[in-house]
């Protein structure tokens, strides 16, 4: 059984049929625990959970000093959470607009605010790219500086 989970999971599948021919179940971790050897079974939960966090829009805490990975779950949903909690540094933040939380200011006028001051920003930055000579990288257009080698730019 631990060969045969193992080279599912070799193969990307989290999900993992049984291997007893015309039977169409599905073998659930938790029953398998104790047949299959640790690193296998711990590979087997990191492939569910990397398979459920697929699903959902990932984004960082917005503290500088966390910047721990999130998951937004309610994403899509018919409900709107604004005021969040981030679970590793306890501090409150905007799931909608993901910055610190902005107390009293409606997510439209703090993003309408934000727009101007990321034009600002924006426009710093593209004024300091070219008095420093950076360019677009032409993949995914972030800013880079050539100090040595060839013009060759990849992401």
């Amino acid at each position: 059984m631990a060969k045969y989970v193992a080279s599912k999971l070799q193969e990307n599948v989290s999900t993992i049929s049984c291997p007893v021919p015309g039977c169409n179940g599905v073998l659930e971790p938790y029953y398998c625990r104790s047949i299959l050897p640790k690193e296998v079974f711990d590979r087997w939960g990191d492939a569910l959970c990397e398979k459920l966090i697929l699903g959902f829009e990932k984004f960082y805490c917005p503290f500088k000093d966390c910047s721990v990975l999130l998951i937004d779950e309610c994403r899509g949903g018919n409900f709107a959470i604004t005021q969040s909690e981030c679970p590793e540094c306890k501090r409150l933040f905007c799931a909608k607009c993901k910055v610190a939380w902005h107390l009293g200011i409606m997510c439209e006028e703090f993003q309408k605010s934000n727009k101007d001051e990321k034009e600002k920003e924006e426009i710093q930055l593209m004024k300091l790219a070219k008095h420093r000579k950076w360019q677009r990288c032409p993949s995914c257009r972030i800013y880079v500086a050539r100090n040595k080698g060839c013009n060759n730019m990849k992401c």
